[in-house]
């Protein structure tokens, strides 16, 4: 695949990005940064019981103050890990989770291990209610926002290029 093409498909999945945005009622909620680039991503994932008695990933949503790369990621990820159950979800390796994209370059590599991050902290064994619990998310469901300016919840977006 050329640079180009790669370009347009992290351009395109960055301008029109899937399942972007807060999940109320998530089972699981993941969130991890980066202090080498400044990316933050906030990850909410909802399960559904299969009739044979697997827990699958229903639904995957995404929060992200990154770049273009990072933000597109997340959103062929969330894509990729629905009707996945936790176990295989988590055996999803960074590069297995941007490979809709194409191969990354170097300098972009920490993007899909940032959402590879974000999926394993949401899906640590520690976190996971069992399949018949209702699970209470009002203690750690704020948003990615609030929690990095709490005292006002408002702040502007910029996308900057990559």
């Amino acid at each position: 695949m050329s640079d180009d093409s790669l370009t347009v498909k992290i351009e395109n999945a960055a301008a029109s990005p899937q399942n972007m945005g807060e999940m109320t009622a998530a089972d699981a909620i993941g969130t991890v940064g980066s202090t080498n680039c400044g990316d933050m991503l906030r990850l909410w994932i909802k399960f559904k019981d299969e009739e044979d008695g697997r827990r699958i990933i229903d639904r995957a949503t995404f929060q992200s103050f990154g770049c273009q790369t990072a933000i597109a990621v997340a959103s062929v990820a969330t894509e990729l890990i629905r009707g996945k159950t936790a176990e295989e979800a988590l055996s999803l390796s960074g590069e297995e989770l941007s490979a809709p994209l194409g191969a990354l370059p170097p300098m972009k590599i920490h993007c899909a291990q940032l959402v590879e991050q974000a999926l394993q902290s949401a899906l640590a064994p520690t976190t996971l209610p069992p399949s018949n619990d209702k699970p209470s998310c009002s203690s750690r469901a704020s948003t990615l926002s609030d929690q990095l300016h709490p005292q006002t919840g408002k702040f502007k977006i910029n996308i900057l290029p990559s």
